[in-house]
């Protein structure tokens, strides 16, 4: 199996280099494209506007100065064109990538990039608490196994799969659980007002609450509990229901008639 690596945190993040040492345990073909700088909070963004420029650190590893899905579209269309990846890791992000952080996640996006790309895909990361510990050790221990888990049979075109570790040492972690992507309510605590030197206002995007519950079913829940969350992800948009009421609403032979 050929494994491509990448991330939102950077190329010299702590969780990349525990996500490589994950991967060796399933194959000796391990790549890695990272971004060269911090890209939390990308999203699916890509570079348009400025050159990608390519950094070799060594034998199959990458460092590059755009987004995470900058990397994995350069690593699988040009790195790797002639050697293309069997799987897609994207991680191990520090902090949770839950309910809507999927939304904002350059770790998610990577993972998304492979996905669309026809590549089986998986995006981890690790919850921590408020005293911002990052427990790599549970990571380590169970990692492996669910990731040998999910790859024993095939989980469908366009679908990308979303792992959450919770946030404790790894004799604490109580399973595994398949989720539903949850939903947070927007606090207003979200941007933190403060004042420059000069008097002036700005704003903090502030910290957000990854001890929030949310539906039995769903990551926020799973991750509360002690559980590492697995949620299926789809990047179809699409609202099939809502779909079926404007097909309604504009194919009226009245609203034709108005068109026309």
């Amino acid at each position: 199996m050929r494994i491509l690596l990448s991330n939102d945190d950077g190329i010299n993040a702590p969780g990349l280099k525990i996500l490589e040492e994950i991967a060796r345990t399933l194959s000796d073909d391990v790549w890695i494209a990272a971004p060269e700088l911090d890209q939390s909070g990308a999203s699916h963004s890509l570079t348009l506007k400025d050159p990608l420029r390519v950094r070799e650190l060594g034998p199959k590893r990458f460092a590059i100065n755009g987004t995470p899905t900058d990397c994995v579209m350069l690593a699988v269309c040009h790195l790797m064109k002639n050697t293309q990846p069997d799987l897609v890791l994207s991680g191990v992000n520090y902090g949770a990538n839950l309910a809507e952080d999927v939304i904002y996640s350059g770790t998610v996006a990577a993972a998304m990039e492979g996905a669309l790309l026809d590549i089986p895909s998986i995006a981890m990361s690790l919850v921590h608490d408020d005293t911002l510990v990052a427990n790599w050790d549970a990571v380590l221990a169970h990692a492996p196994s669910v990731l040998k888990n999910l790859l024993t049979k095939p989980w469908g075109p366009e679908v990308l799969i979303n792992i959450n570790f919770p946030p404790v040492t790894q004799e604490h972690v109580k399973g595994v659980l398949i989720t539903t992507q949850g939903e947070r309510p927007l606090a207003e605590e979200s941007f933190l007002k403060r004042t420059d030197p000069r008097g002036k206002p700005y704003y903090w995007v502030s910290t957000i609450n990854h001890n929030a519950t949310g539906t039995p079913d769903s990551d926020l829940q799973a991750v509360c509990d002690g559980y590492i969350s697995i949620t299926p992800l789809s990047f179809h948009l699409t609202h099939t229901p809502t779909v079926a009421i404007l097909k309604e609403m504009f194919n009226t032979t009245s609203l034709q008639k108005k068109a026309l």
